[in-house]
């Protein structure tokens, strides 16, 4: 049974950071490009950034001059560093996983990942 399971979520002010992590179980973790995703109240659900099993990332452009997607396959697990945290950060961070084909990096639609964590959420106050 595979699981994903998000931590590091919490409540901060504007300018603060925080580290998301999440941790697999249950598949092939270095075969798999890992991806988060947000959901803001009264907003579609949004990709965040995504990185494959070697290293490559893709980021949408209104964090990735804030946010830094990384991952350990050693220990099966997935962050997200998030610095000069704004209140449009606000929202449910999920993770994600998908089988690690080519450009799967690039996926944008929570329709292209198979695998999904429970959220942690995320509050950054003015």
């Amino acid at each position: 049974q595979v699981q994903l399971v998000e931590s590091g979520g919490g409540l901060v002010q504007a300018g603060d950071s925080l580290r998301l992590s999440c941790v697999s179980s249950g598949l092939a973790f270095s075969n798999y490009t890992m991806g988060w995703f947000r959901k803001a109240p009264g907003k579609e659900l949004e990709r965040v950034s995504a990185i494959s099993w070697s290293g490559l990332t893709n980021s949408a452009n209104s964090v990735k001059d804030r946010f830094t997607i990384s991952r350990d396959n050693a220990k099966n697990t997935v962050y997200l560093q998030m610095n000069n945290l704004e209140p449009e950060d606000t929202a449910v961070y999920y993770c994600a996983a998908v089988a690690g084909t080519g450009g799967s990096y690039y996926y944008t639609s929570p329709w292209q990942y198979d695998y999904w964590g429970r959220g942690t959420q995320v509050t950054v106050s003015s």
